[in-house]
């Protein structure tokens, strides 16, 4: 099951950067999709494809490297590596898709522009305990 949720999900990809784009994507999401955004905002299957298909137009030129996909039972993890056309700015990016019956039903996702994942960990240095005195 898992490898065939990972297939679904390397399909859609495919399919969305193909020619045929958001409208290739659409049969391969459920109805009752929900995309949740970090920000605890949702959207519809509508809305999350027409979010994306806007986004496509300046991004049509976006360089993008697959470095995992991971299955669990009806999740799939994704994490890429995308360079934005013109400016060539370097964002890492995370997809959690919930598939449900050969369909995706849900999906997370984390993006990170790389120029600024280190001012991104300082909230990790103030997490830190204090060293021992010596």
């Amino acid at each position: 099951m898992s490898s065939d949720n990972k297939s679904i999900v390397q399909q859609a990809l495919s399919e969305l950067l193909g020619p045929g784009g958001v409208d290739a994507l659409e049969p391969l999401i459920r109805d009752d999709f929900l995309h949740h955004r970090p920000d605890a905002t949702s959207s519809t299957k509508a809305e999350w494809l027409a979010a994306v298909g806007a986004a496509l137009v300046p991004l049509a030129d976006m360089r993008i490297e697959i470095r995992h996909v991971l299955a669990d039972g009806d999740h799939v993890v994704m994490h890429t590596r995308r360079w934005l056309p013109e400016t060539g700015a370097e964002v890492a990016v995370i997809d959690i898709l919930r598939v449900d019956n050969g369909l995706i039903a849900e999906a997370w996702e984390i993006i990170e522009p790389t120029s600024q994942a280190t001012a991104n960990l300082s909230w990790w240095d103030t997490a830190r305990p204090a060293p021992e005195p010596a």
